[in-house]
C-alpha cells in the first residue's frame, strides 16, 4: 500500500486546522451542556400552563386552609333535625326518615336513648351526638320531679291538695310552680296575657309556644277563668290596619284583607262575616270574637 498517496488526504491548511479545532470545541460544549444543563427547566412555559399553575396554587392554598378549619357543633334539640342537618351529623337517609316519620305523628323524643330507639343510629354515632342534645327544661327536670313526688307519696301517703286559682291573677313565681313551666315559658304566658289584656279561655294556653299538651293539662288542673274579664275590645269596623295588626290573632296581611273586605262590603256584622275572609283563623273564631266589637 502506498501511504504517501493516502497521506495527501490528511494534510490540512492552517485555516482548515483552525476550523477543525473550532468544530471540536463546539462538539465538546454541546456534550457538556447535554450532561450538566436541565433543558426542561429552561423550557418556556405556555400561557395556558402558567394560568393553570396559578389556579392550582390557589386550590392548594384553599385545601390547606380547609384542613385547618374546625367545624364547631352547637347544642340542638334532636326533635327538629332537618334532612340537611342530619346528613351533616353523619346520619343515614333511613335514620333521618325514621325520625321525620316519628315527628309527623306529633311525637317527641325526650332522651338520647329514645332518639336511638326511633332512628336506630349506631352506638358510636350516638356517643358523638348525645353530648350536643338539648331538651326543654321540663323534660330534663321530669325524672327528678317524678322521684320527688314518689317520695312524698310514700312518705306521707297522700297527695297535696290542689288549689285552683284565676289564670289572670297568676304571677311568674306562681306559674313556675307548675310542673313543666320554667322562667321562659312563664314569661311567654304573661306576655300573651299582656298583649290581649286578659285571657278569656284556658284554650288560649295552646297559643303559647313551647307548652306541651302534658303541661297544659297540668296547668288546667291549677288554673281557670272564674269570671269574664273587663277587657278593651277592638272595634273591627273602625280600627286601622296598624291597630288590627297589633292584635295577637291578626297578622298585618290579614288586617289589610279585613279593611279591604270592610270597604267593599260595608260594616262587618259578626264573627261569621270575618270567617269568610281568606286566611282567617276559623278554628279560633269563638275566642277572637270575644275581643271584638261590631258597632
Amino acid at each position: 500500500m502506498n501511504f504517501k498517496n493516502i497521506a495527501v488526504y490528511f494534510k490540512f491548511t492552517k485555516s482548515q486546522r483552525t476550523g477543525v479545532l473550532i468544530l471540536f470545541a463546539i462538539i465538546v460544549v454541546f456534550q457538556l451542556a447535554y450532561f450538566f444543563v436541565n433543558i426542561d427547566s429552561i423550557e418556556k412555559e405556555s400561557p395556558e400552563k402558567q394560568k393553570w399553575l396559578s389556579v392550582q396554587s390557589e386550590i392548594d392554598s384553599l385545601n390547606r386552609s380547609k384542613q385547618k378549619l374546625v367545624v364547631k357543633t352547637y347544642s340542638f334539640n334532636p326533635n327538629f333535625i332537618s334532612d340537611y342537618k342530619g346528613y351533616r351529623l353523619g346520619m343515614s337517609v333511613p335514620e333521618i326518615d325514621r325520625l321525620l316519620a316519628f315527628r309527623k305523628e306529633n311525637k317527641y323524643v325526650n332522651s338520647a336513648k329514645e332518639f336511638q330507639d326511633v332512628t336506630m343510629v349506631s352506638d358510636s354515632l350516638l356517643t358523638v351526638l348525645a353530648p350536643y342534645f338539648k331538651f326543654p327544661d321540663w323534660v330534663i327536670n321530669k325524672s327528678t320531679n317524678k322521684k320527688y313526688l314518689n317520695y312524698e307519696e310514700k312518705a306521707f301517703g297522700q297527695k297535696e291538695k290542689i288549689v285552683v286559682a284565676d289564670i289572670n291573677n297568676a304571677k311568674q313565681e306562681d306559674l313556675t310552680k307548675i310542673f313543666g313551666i320554667g322562667e321562659v315559658l312563664s314569661l311567654r304566658i304573661l306576655k300573651l296575657k299582656e298583649s290581649l289584656g286578659e285571657f278569656v279561655s284556658m284554650e288560649q294556653m295552646k297559643d303559647v309556644w313551647g307548652l306541651s299538651p302534658e303541661v297544659i293539662t297540668n296547668l288546667n288542673m291549677h288554673y281557670k277563668i272564674f269570671a269574664f274579664p273587663n277587657i278593651k275590645k277592638l272595634d273591627i269596623n273602625n280600627a286601622s290596619v296598624k291597630e288590627m295588626a297589633q292584635f295577637p290573632y291578626f297578622r298585618y296581611a290579614l288586617a289589610k284583607q279585613i279593611v279591604t273586605y270592610r270597604s267593599m262590603n260595608g260594616d262587618i256584622k259578626n264573627i261569621e262575616d270575618l270567617t269568610k275572609i281568606k286566611d282567617f283563623p276559623v278554628e279560633k273564631s269563638n275566642i277572637i270574637g270575644l275581643y271584638l266589637t261590631f258597632n
